[in-house]
């Protein structure tokens, strides 16, 4: 008998933005890793090795945790996903701070193995909760609308997710001086596993599970085949240009963190209004999130996140404008580009995960399988190679450019001005891989959209 379901309501969409507050209040200290291992534990040009190492396995362990997941035909109580996100809320309670480990006297190979070993561990668990999470939003409802709005719903929870840490943050860990103080980041990182775990659970207890796609296995049913949905993933075209529209969006916002930081303490000299004005370029996206819906109804997806990387390509222009002497204009000048290239960031992140759950119907619709998991986890591998390798390599252009951990919050006036242009260029570079993947790789425009459901027999948009 098929089981009866309320209906879709803000319920829903509060509940899925609560996991993404979850994810987020483990997640938004990554952006603080860089300077507490490169200007609190003094490890610089190692930090930028250890982080690609450790993001490599990272996101190798996305698409396994994913064929797990997709493989695992056990019945459940409510529902697989659930469960495994339940089970990595747990471990995410002391995961973070894991990779906090306030030991900067430890001799380098103790420093190598403290993050190492931490970073595995806060991982795994992130990983656990994750990669089901975002699978989750295709399976709450089949109606592209809907799908909308939790997208947009999720972008609220990621934007809290980040705005809390992100504001109050600078305050608490960095002193007068605009040093950081390592072992108050330790204690932070413990406070926001617990926030992140209750966020899950009221996430879990609200989730209703709309989309049937259990499957009967039978003799003649053929096995998973991680490697045929390996290449199913690259022949399918939406999934890889929403990954690289993906991948674009995490070199902009992390790999520019470490840079960002440097600016506020040796250029404009006050860390602590850092996450004010990071918080004030948010605005935008919080006043569009709420037009999300009508716009793609009205649009479509994939024509409304392609507007959103122009202008964002518009505003990173605009960061390469630099006063001399860093007069009270060219903080204006930053924070209104700032403003500008966090709409365009904010058009495509609203209906980003709805892009991924029309991605994992356009895999059935071409092969006949979802593949929820892996399609989702693979697209986390790629990102999360850009969460690790760009802010790698943007480390290393910064050391080439002068920067000096053991300075702190002291660069020298020239160092601080090539940061300026760094994180310009970095936001350029983010905003023109966006546009790639979204307008050029990317083919679900909105008539392509409305054939697809109607072959599968769900509402069109």
């Amino acid at each position: 008998m098929e089981k009866k379901t309320r209906k879709f309501g803000m319920r829903d969409c509060l509940a899925y933005a609560a996991g993404d507050l979850g994810c987020n209040m483990s997640f938004a200290l990554k952006s603080t890793m860089s300077i507490f291992w490169t200007q609190f534990m003094g490890m610089d040009i190692w930090y930028a090795l250890l982080l690609i190492i450790v993001q490599v396995w990272d996101a190798i362990n996305d698409p396994l945790i994913g064929s797990i997941i997709d493989a695992d035909k056990r019945t459940y109580k409510r529902n697989k996903f659930l469960a495994y996100i339940w089970a990595g809320s747990i471990g995410l309670i002391v995961g973070g701070a894991c990779c906090f480990l306030p030991f900067p006297n430890a001799p380098v190979w103790a420093k190598f193995i403290i993050f190492i070993a931490g970073y595995v561990v806060w991982d795994a668990f992130y990983t656990v909760a994750n990669v089901p999470y975002g699978s989750l939003l295709s399976l709450i409802s089949n109606d592209v609308k809907d799908r909308a709005s939790l997208s947009a719903w999720r972008s609220v929870g990621s934007i809290f997710g980040n705005m809390l840490p992100m504001v109050i943050l600078p305050f608490l860990i960095y002193d007068k001086d605009n040093n950081l103080m390592g072992e108050r980041v330790f204690i932070a990182a413990l406070i926001m596993g617990v926030l992140g775990f209750i966020c899950f659970q009221f996430m879990i207890r609200n989730t209703e599970i709309r989309v049937n796609t259990d499957v009967t296995l039978n003799e003649e049913t053929p096995k998973f085949n991680i490697i045929k949905a390996f290449c199913n993933f690259m022949k399918n075209r939406p999934a890889v240009g929403a990954t690289v529209a993906a991948m674009g969006m995490f070199i902009g916002m992390q790999g520019a963190a470490t840079a960002v930081t440097v600016i506020f303490q040796s250029y404009f000299k006050n860390v602590q209004i850092s996450g004010i004005v990071q918080l004030f370029a948010m605005i935008p996206i919080v006043c569009f999130t709420p037009l999300a819906r009508v716009c793609v109804a009205k649009f479509g997806k994939k024509e409304l996140a392609t507007f959103g990387s122009i202008v964002s390509i518009i505003a990173a222009c605009g960061l390469f404008v630099v006063t001399p002497d860093n007069t009270g204009l060219d903080l204006i000048i930053y924070i209104v580009c700032q403003l500008i290239f966090s709409l365009g960031l904010g058009i495509y992140s609203t209906v980003s995960w709805a892009m991924m759950g029309d991605a994992i119907d356009y895999n059935e619709w071409k092969t006949g399988a979802r593949e929820e998991g892996t399609v989702y986890s693979l697209h986390s591998f790629f990102r999360k190679l850009a969460q690790g390798i760009g802010p790698s390599l943007v480390l290393v252009i910064m050391i080439a450019f002068g920067y000096v951990g053991a300075n702190e919050g002291n660069q020298v006036w020239e160092v601080a001005v090539n940061m300026r242009y760094i994180v310009a260029a970095t936001y350029m570079f983010s905003a023109l891989l966006q546009f790639i993947g979204l307008g050029l790789i990317y083919n679900l425009d909105k008539k392509t959209l409305a054939k697809m459901n109607a072959d599968l027999g769900r509402e069109a948009e």
